[in-house]
């Protein structure tokens, strides 16, 4: 189990991948970013998610280059959007992001939502810009096991990542299995399924058995089930109380209580009708 922020999981191409990062999914461009990332690496993380659409690329960069932790010690991760999907689009999208958060290579870039029928020539950019050096690992989000079984069938590198609405409210134990089954590391996006979750009364008195907040709690099941979390926050204590997960361990029966919250509900679109920017 990871016992610290540095700590990675290997992804099936060799790369490491940090346990756990700093999501910035609706942080708003400029000082609110810039202000976000600066405090979760001062406090140690290492790891960054932003994407395209997210519109704070820019932000994200100048607190990389303005950070005192060398760029070769970051996992930064993109997402290419929508609207860019297919071959030359994407390799275009890429550029752009890279260009706006100012860097030489991503860790990681991933297909933001498959939509319907562009999903494998935006892999086949993907391979590319990772056999050319521009990207250490390439992966997909949001993808069902029905998008990554079409989408392994014809891929010459399979993706190493997928990072899905995941929480104690969408448990998704069929992926999670057909992910492992396939060496594709799972991550979280939305672990608190956006403060949705912190008065569920079980998680309420788990924290309580723990000493630790609900978040706290959400986090290290994250963890403790071997899913990579980026939990959001633009507040430094937050920040900090989110990555204070290594020093408590839930037990089995936690575990299991807390699995039989599943309803399969969403906080965000089901990736079967998601139609936006397409």
């Amino acid at each position: 189990m990871p016992t610290s922020l540095k700590d990675t999981t290997t992804l099936h191409n060799g790369v490491k991948m940090p346990w756990m990062g700093l999501g910035v999914f609706k942080v708003t461009e400029g000082e609110e970013v810039i202000q976000s990332v600066k405090a979760a690496i001062r406090n140690g993380y290492i790891s960054i998610d932003t994407a395209a659409i997210y519109g704070n690329e820019e932000g994200v960069g100048q607190s990389i280059r303005e950070s005192s932790v060398p760029r070769e010690e970051l996992f930064i991760t993109s997402k290419v959007w929508n609207s860019d999907q297919g071959y030359e689009s994407t390799l275009k999208a890429f550029e752009t992001s890279l260009n706006k958060l100012g860097l030489d290579y991503l860790d990681l870039y991933l297909i933001h939502w498959p939509g319907k029928d562009k999903y494998k020539e935006t892999w086949k950019a993907l391979e590319k810009l990772y056999k050319d050096g521009r990207v250490r690992a390439i992966g997909v989000s949001n993808f069902q096991i029905h998008h990554l079984e079409d989408l392994i069938s014809s891929a010459e590198i399979k993706p190493m990542v997928n990072q899905v609405e995941y929480h104690p409210h969408l448990t998704q134990k069929e992926l999670h299995a057909f992910c492992e089954k396939e060496g594709i590391q799972l991550e979280a996006w939305s672990p608190l399924k956006q403060g949705q979750l912190l008065n569920e009364p079980i998680l309420v008195d788990i924290a309580h058995k723990y000493n630790k907040s609900v978040a706290q709690v959400i986090l290290r099941w994250d963890l403790q089930n071997g899913v990579v979390t980026i939990p959001k926050s633009i507040k430094e204590h937050r920040i900090i109380e989110n990555a204070d997960v290594f020093d408590f361990e839930l037990t089995s029966e936690d575990m299991e209580k807390i699995d039989g919250l599943n309803q399969d509900s969403r906080a965000g679109s089901h990736p079967d009708t998601m139609t936006v920017g397409f």
